[in-house]
This record gives C-alpha cells, structure tokens and sequence, in this order.
C-alpha cells in the first residue's frame, strides 16, 4: 500500500503507543498476542485495491469496505458483527473576502471510522482535513486511550463537530454581513447572493444535522461495543452537535426570510419606479394636450389672433404642470 495512501499506523497497549513501524496488513497477529492491544490505521483516499487487504485482514464486512472506498455517504452509523462504522461529513470554511452569487463558502469531505475488536480503521476523504492532532491529543490521554477502539471513534466524532460549530460561527458572520446590507438604506440587488449564501447552507446542513441520530445511538444505547465512560463523553459531542444544529436551522430560517425581505424590496422598488414614471408621464402630457389643441390647422380658434396668447398658453401649461408636480409630491409620488 502506497505511502501517501497510509498516513499512520501504530499500535497501542494500555494507552500506549509501542515503538516500531507497524505494516498494517500485518499488525493482526501482534494484536491477538495481547489482549490489552489494538492498532489505529489512517487512510487517506485508499483505492478499492489498496483497502482490500486491510477489508480482508480485520474481517470488514463488504459493504462497510465498499462504502470506506467510494465516499459519498450519508452520515450514518451502523453494526456489522462486533464492528461499529461511522460515516461523518467535515466542513470547511473558505475563507472569502464577500459573500457573492458565486462564492463558495464551505466544502465538504468524509470521514469513516471503523472500531471493532483490537483495531481502529479511520478513512479520509475529499477536503477532510488531517487528523495528526486527533491522534497527538488522545495519545497524551493514555487513561482515555486505554479504553480501546471506540476512544478513537470519538475522538474523531468530537473533532468533527468542534469543527461545525468553528464553521458555523463564520458562517454567522457572513449571514450578519449580508443582513446588514439587505436591510441598509441604499437600493441594492443582493437576491443572488442570498441564493448563494443558502445553497451553501443546505450543503452545510445536509452535512450536519443528519449526524445526530447516530450519534445518539453512540451515547444513549447500551451498545456492548462502546464503555460507558465512552458513552458519556459522545453525550458531550451529541450536546454540541445539537448546538451546531440549531444555529444551522436558525441561519435557514433568517435567510429565507432575508430573501423574502430582499424580493419585497425590489418588488417596492419597482412599484416606486412605475409610480415615478406615471408622474412624469403624467406631467408631460398637460403641455403635449393643449400644444395638440393649438396644433389643428383650423382658421377659427379663440385667441389665435391675440397679442398676448402665446405667452398666456405658456403661463397656463406652466401653473397646470406645477399644481400636478405638487399635488404628486404631496401624496410621495415623486
């Protein structure tokens, strides 16, 4: 297995890291010779080849190894045997001077987490960023590590969803930039933003909010694979996992109203254009009226021998036009 596909393997007793490079098509009988033992795997977009030695030497039931290799899973977790799989979704945040109708905001990546008897198997996809602090941190907690396999999977569970409430507080900033300038006196056209801005908020929940049902599963059911010490910390994971959901259905709700509030806007906008343009239209057909009156070509009109008749249609177009001008900014129409 190629070496940018391997990004660790090590193996563990009693919260330990033992020295020595470890193969990890190998590293299962070195597990069996002690009970206290287990191995963690890091993998980083391993091919349907590369995974099926380790699929093959840790008993991975096929659809689980099929899942590991082609990404694109829902999170979810599920039972194979004395085996727990866990698929999560990361985020993350692009960095990005203004929100535009082409932006992208955040990106998303997976990974799964393979906990059975005497081994951890942790598959990173896409963006999913590194995971070498996770291991440093959880090493530096032998008690923690101690406690086998599953300390992984929630460490790994815990990592994720610190990261969605990271990514969720940039995203609040974005949502706040944006509802500053919908709401501000100038006259803007911010409706595509909006729609980019929630599409990316639908890839971000999509992400998220499945990801509470498994992980209740992890923290209130009494499964024989996880400890009950275990148990308790994925309840603080589930907790903050609630908090990033919440905040995520919160943005939903206050960008959709920001569109709707965005739409009204230009819909009043326009209605004040059309009422303008009336006025002005308005305006102008006083001096077209009594100009086409004078315009026949009859020979007997009043006042068109009249020294002063020239003048006084003028004066009259000219107070008509102001009592019309007036009268329209009287009721805002102008």
């Amino acid at each position: 297995m190629g070496a940018q596909t391997v990004v660790d393997c090590a193996l563990y007793e009693d919260g330990h890291r033992l020295p020595g490079p470890v193969e990890p098509d190998k590293v299962l009988r070195q597990v069996d010779d002690a009970p206290g033992r287990f191995v963690w795997i890091g993998l980083h977009e391993p091919t349907v080849d590369q995974f099926a030695d380790i699929a093959a030497s840790f008993a991975l039931h096929p659809l689980a190894a099929e899942d590991a290799v082609c990404a694109h899973q829902r999170p979810k977790l599920e039972r194979y045997g004395d085996t727990l799989f866990l698929v999560l979704k990361t985020i993350v945040y692009v960095e990005h001077d203004e929100v535009t109708a082409t932006s992208e905001i955040v990106d998303t990546g997976e990974i799964m987490v393979f906990a059975g008897p005497g081994f951890a198997i942790v598959v990173r996809h896409g963006s999913a960023p590194p995971l070498a602090e996770v291991r440093k941190a959880l090493e530096q907690s032998p008690d923690l590590l101690a406690l086998g396999p599953t300390a992984v999977l929630h460490a790994v569970a815990d990592h994720v969803v610190d990261r969605y409430l990271e990514v969720a507080e940039a995203f609040g900033r974005d949502v706040d930039d944006l509802e500053t300038v919908v709401f501000s006196p100038e006259r803007t056209d911010d409706a595509g933003r909006i729609y980019q801005l929630k599409r990316e908020l639908m890839e971000f929940k999509r992400a998220v909010v499945p990801l509470g049902l498994p992980l209740q599963s992890l923290s209130e059911k009494a499964l024989p694979e996880v400890p009950a010490k275990i148990a308790a910390y994925l309840r603080d994971v589930a907790d903050h996992h609630t908090q990033a959901t919440e905040r995520i259905l919160a943005f939903d709700e206050l960008v959709t109203s920001m569109l709707g509030a965005s739409m009204a806007r230009m819909s009043l906008q326009q209605n004040t254009d059309m009422r303008r343009i009336s006025a002005g239209a308005a305006l102008v057909a006083v001096p077209t009226m009594v100009v086409g009156i004078y315009g026949m070509n009859f020979d007997h009109m009043p006042e068109l021998t009249w020294t002063y008749g020239y003048p006084a249609v003028l004066l009259g177009i000219a107070v008509v036009c102001t009592f019309v001008f007036r009268a329209f900014r009287r009721n805002k129409w102008l």
